[in-house]
């Protein structure tokens, strides 16, 4: 790539003719072959939502999140409340097709649309939804939606970096490791240190073919069983 420089020699960034400050996330509706991704909706979510989280043999999987483990339904509600009616993060709830329920939740946040930065956040997959294929398809879903529609430059990915599983699914994604941000945050009486993960536009139409071809109904045997992983496909993209 051909740097730029100004008048006095020194080194510029890429110019961006052009750019203009993008939409915030919307009220939309996603679907997929697998899933389909909406709004959070207390009426419509919530039950269904604590059902599926309530398959969970112990509350581990809430041991990285800012709120849970949830022991009562009631206690659950009141918390789906307060982020539906929130902005920023965006909270979305994912629909299992074939179940036709909602069986986990993520969030749009940090959300700059001046700069064009988004970060997918406050993911809490059910064990109905993780490692399944609508899990991944909703995770594209809702990155197709911040490149292809909203076209944000940049999207990200963090967590705590002690969080192995959250750490592995990032990279699986297809997101890049950017650094450890020591003792960024506080949360559940303890410090974090983050990990920051992130994919730009200019690697999405690569990592966009990747997940089509994953996704693919060729991918799978009869029993639901991949194929290829996606890491293989990745690995085959320009």
């Amino acid at each position: 790539m051909t740097q730029n420089h100004n008048e006095y020699g020194q080194p510029l960034g890429e110019s961006l003719p052009g750019w203009a400050t993008r939409p915030l996330p919307g009220d939309v509706t996603l679907q997929g072959a697998f899933c389909r991704i909406e709004p959070l909706n207390v009426e419509r979510h919530a039950q269904d939502l604590y059902t599926a989280y309530s398959t969970a043999p112990d509350g581990r999987d809430w041991t990285y999140m800012f709120a849970g483990p949830f022991q009562a339904a009631d206690e659950y509600l009141h918390y789906a409340e307060g982020i539906a009616r929130s902005a920023d993060p965006k909270h979305y709830a994912v629909i299992d097709t074939a179940l036709g329920k909602a069986v986990g939740t993520l969030s749009l946040m940090r959300i700059d649309p001046t700069h064009g930065v988004i970060e997918v956040g406050n993911v809490a997959f059910s064990p109905l939804l993780k490692q399944k294929r609508a899990s991944t398809e909703a995770q594209f879903l809702l990155m197709q939606y911040a490149f292809d529609e909203l076209r944000y430059r940049r999207y990200e990915w963090k967590c705590d970096s002690l969080n192995a599983p959250s750490r592995k699914a990032a990279d699986r994604l297809g997101f890049r490791f950017e650094g450890i941000f020591r003792q960024a945050v506080t949360y559940k009486g303890r410090s974090r240190d983050t990990a920051w993960f992130a994919i730009i536009d200019k690697e999405w139409p690569s990592l966009k073919a990747a997940f089509l071809a994953w996704l693919s109904a060729d991918n799978f045997d009869r029993d639901g069983r991949q194929v290829r992983t996606l890491a293989e496909f990745k690995r085959e993209q320009p």
